[in-house]
């Protein structure tokens, strides 16, 4: 824009009149220039204006973990036009393994710096019709996390009645931290920059419209640029939507992961076992009630009265 508005400027300083050119013809010829020159400053202004709006609209993002109880836990949104189109709560760790040199100043040791994404970190975020993505960077960029999702439809069934439908999966994680960042790692060798990235993740599957839930601890694993290094990711009390929000600031009708529903299971089968138990106990005392009662009733008499003698 402040180019723009500088080439209009420049370009709107009246040029000087050729010689031999009568007066009042270059008098109009300098008005029509003139003109021109104003109109296609107000369409590049105009033009100008328009990106600019268009980018501030990509870039509409919001960080609300300090709506939050759980202090571990934050709350992005990202909106496009007004409209939330990601949506994402979760609480997350890294367990990031650096190099440190030996006390005899030869070797190397492995240690390990413990991760977590403050509240008030910064957020970006993209949205689109079969991709998506959530960039989180905190302590001026030494930490860049990227969650990254597409959509994609899946065939269902094998008993000749397949049937097609859509889902949404998280397919890839990056993160990219600076060993130099001093808070937590403490007198790394050698640092610098790295990138660690999943392989071929197909995680969260979750049918179309829905957002994903699970409260369960979700672990994750990353290799690093550096030598190689495993960081592991870990995930806990998860819900995260990044396509067919219907709703602002609202998710959709949740989808429980398998170790959630699980767990559930796993909670209530103590409760099952004992009604079971329960009733076994009652028709247990009930048939030995009822045996009890006809144990005390009097013999039968015998039809044939010559029997009675023996009574």
């Amino acid at each position: 824009m402040r180019r723009v508005a500088s080439v209009c400027r420049r370009e709107s300083r009246a040029p000087a009149s050729d010689a031999g050119v009568p007066l009042e013809s270059s008098a109009h010829s300098l008005q029509d220039l003139l003109f021109m020159m104003e109109f296609h400053c107000a369409a590049l202004l105009l033009l100008g204006s328009l990106s600019a709006l268009s980018v501030s609209a990509e870039q509409e993002v919001e960080n609300l973990s300090g709506l939050s109880a759980n202090p571990d836990r934050d709350i992005f949104v990202v909106r496009e036009n007004e409209t939330t189109c990601l949506m994402a709560e979760f609480a997350v760790k890294f367990l990031i393994p650096y190099d440190v040199l030996a006390l005899n100043g030869i070797d190397l040791i492995t240690e390990q710096a413990s991760v977590s994404i403050p509240r008030g970190a910064q957020i970006a975020g993209k949205c689109g019709n079969s991709d998506s993505e959530l960039h989180i960077s905190w302590i001026n960029h030494s930490f860049t996390f990227r969650i990254f999702f597409s959509k994609e439809k899946h065939t269902m069934g094998s008993d000749g009645k397949a049937k097609e439908t859509e889902v949404w999966k998280m397919n890839k994680v990056q993160l990219v931290y600076d060993t130099s960042e001093k808070t937590h790692f403490i007198s790394a060798y050698n640092p610098g920059k790295h990138t660690a990235s999943t392989h071929l993740l197909s995680a969260l599957v979750t049918p179309a419209g829905r957002s994903y839930v699970c409260s369960a601890q979700q672990t994750l694993t990353m290799i690093s640029s550096d030598h190689q290094k495993g960081i592991t990711v870990y995930m806990t009390d998860t819900q995260i939507q990044p396509f067919d929000i219907a709703s602002d600031f609202v998710f959709s009708e949740p989808y429980k992961c398998v170790t959630d529903e699980r767990e559930q299971l796993e909670q209530m089968l103590p409760l099952v076992l004992g009604l079971i138990l329960g009733l076994i106990i009652v028709i247990t005392i009930s048939v030995y009630h009822f045996h009890l009662k006809l144990s005390a009733l009097p013999p039968p008499l015998p039809r044939d009265r010559s029997l009675y003698k023996n009574m």
